[in-house]
């Protein structure tokens, strides 16, 4: 009885004790939830901040009012879209972040004139659902479509369409609000040096609020597979690509499995078609393969039999001649959710080099060298057509181009970080030789010095970030790293 009575004490002890841990983990949860939510990251995750308030993108008053505030308070300001710029372009510490994915409205579509105008904060899949009904389709974009236009404008991306370049080339005005909340227009002929300057400008000059967006018609292609020595991918890509109009769009990938590394090849080309009708294959399709390449990457993860079997798998899948009949937008749109795996102890990156492409062999022969000596952890290389411009202060395309799009993997702890980045500077020293270039949205592995290499304008795209801004009311990670 004695017993009974002293273990039924001793449990309600215990359940008391449990009860009180139970309430006050979600108390300090709860206490502490909104400083958890401001140390913010991007989706490489390998650069948490603490910021001061992140806030959602409503009206231009909003903004105004906030840019005012922010003034009178010296406290900094960053913009964010998607936040798929991993090198802590869109946020900055202790910084109020202005999340513009919900000022994200369509505001017009002119089939006359193949023109949208948006808000920054809608993403490409918001453009194609308006547009998709006229007819009409992107010129350039990435290839997954869930990125906002803003942010899509702040790193100037390019895309598989290999007879348009950058998205600076099919932008054709926008309006900017600057440090003082005023609201610009800017053009190709009205304030021309900021047109040059936001394109690529990772969100330090301004707010961009709606966009001028030029279209293109929407059109069916005949999609045809190849394989191909990768010592002839330039001559083929001049010879049998670039000379045929009816090729629009081209994308092309070279093996990481470790049985065929660097030297087995595929492209796709995506030729006009009138075999079959273009009404038939207007339907917008959503992650066409998700569950299969989200399965691909894991296996590839993991091992290097992953990587040889995910690349046996895409032999069949690509086999040579094998076709299939698809709409421009369908082509455009996401094939895997994006960058969305989420490891413990690892992250998936990109990184990607722009080399001429006459070099290409040659680029890859060296890259297969270093990659050999050197651990990384790559699970694919794309490699695309980029054309030459140079409008941007920061322009990637010095000339014809190919650009080797990297998914990488790797750990997340210091020593993680500073391995994979001795790689990279490794390969960025390489591209850097062969009058190549590398891309600035990813993570800050390059120093400063190849930087500037790179980017020969650098210097006077930060000078004039000083003379826009000079309170720096603007700022982020990458200005923090390379512009100072």
């Amino acid at each position: 009885m004695v017993t009974k009575i002293f273990s039924s004490k001793r449990f309600a002890v215990i359940l008391i004790i449990f009860i009180l841990s139970y309430c006050s983990f979600f108390l300090y949860s709860y206490l502490n939830k909104d400083q958890d939510e401001l140390l913010l990251s991007d989706v490489g995750r390998l650069v948490p901040i603490k910021v001061k308030q992140v806030i959602h993108g409503q009206e231009l008053e909003q903004f105004k009012q906030l840019l005012l505030d922010a003034k009178e308070k010296n406290i900094k300001i960053s913009i964010a879209g998607k936040q798929h710029s991993q090198g802590g372009h869109t946020y900055y510490k202790d910084s109020i972040v202005i999340d513009m994915t919900t000022y994200n409205k369509v505001i017009n579509v002119d089939p006359k004139e193949k023109l949208i105008t948006v808000q920054s904060g809608a993403t490409w899949a918001d453009v194609q659902e308006a547009i998709n009904p006229y007819g009409l389709s992107i010129k350039t974009m990435q290839a997954p479509n869930i990125f906002t236009i803003g942010g899509s404008m702040s790193v100037n991306v390019h895309g598989r369409d290999i007879r348009f370049g950058p998205l600076i080339e099919s932008i054709r005005s926008f309006r900017l609000m600057n440090a003082n909340g005023d609201i610009l227009n800017v053009s190709r002929t009205e304030n021309e040096e900021l047109f040059r300057l936001v394109n690529g400008g990772y969100g330090l000059f301004g707010i961009i609020l709606d966009v001028d967006i030029e279209l293109t018609d929407n059109v069916l292609y005949k999609a045809t597979n190849e394989w191909i020595d990768y010592h002839d991918y330039p001559e083929y890509f001049k010879e049998i690509v670039l000379n045929n109009p009816d090729i629009e769009m081209h994308n092309s990938r070279i093996s990481v499995a470790p049985k065929s590394f660097l030297t087995e090849m595929y492209v796709t080309n995506y030729s006009i078609t009138d075999e079959k009708n273009l009404e038939d294959f207007t339907d917008l399709v959503d992650e066409k393969y998700v569950r299969r390449n989200k399965f691909a990457f894991g296996l590839s993860r993991s091992s290097d039999w992953g990587k040889n079997f995910v690349w046996f798998v895409q032999k069949h899948a690509f086999k040579e001649g094998k076709s299939e009949f698809i709409s421009r937008n369908n082509v455009m749109r996401p094939e895997v959710e994006f960058l969305n795996y989420e490891g413990k102890n690892d992250t998936d990156i990109l990184q990607e080099y722009f080399v001429p492409v006459d070099d290409f062999p040659e680029f890859v022969d060296r890259l297969r060298e270093i990659l050999n000596e050197h651990d990384l952890n790559v699970l694919n290389i794309t490699v695309r057509h980029v054309p030459k411009n140079e409008e941007a202060y920061l322009s990637y395309a010095k000339e014809e181009m190919f650009a080797l799009v990297f998914y990488i993997n790797q750990g997340i702890s210091a020593k993680e970080i500073e391995k994979t980045g001795d790689v990279i500077r490794k390969i960025i020293d390489l591209t850097l030789e062969m009058n190549g270039s590398y891309y600035l949205p990813y993570y800050q592995y390059p120093t400063k010095e190849q930087m500037k290499e790179a980017y020969p304008l650098a210097d006077e795209f930060f000078q004039k970030k000083r003379e826009y801004d000079p309170d720096e009311r603007f700022m982020n990670q990458f200005y923090e790293v390379y512009g100072k």
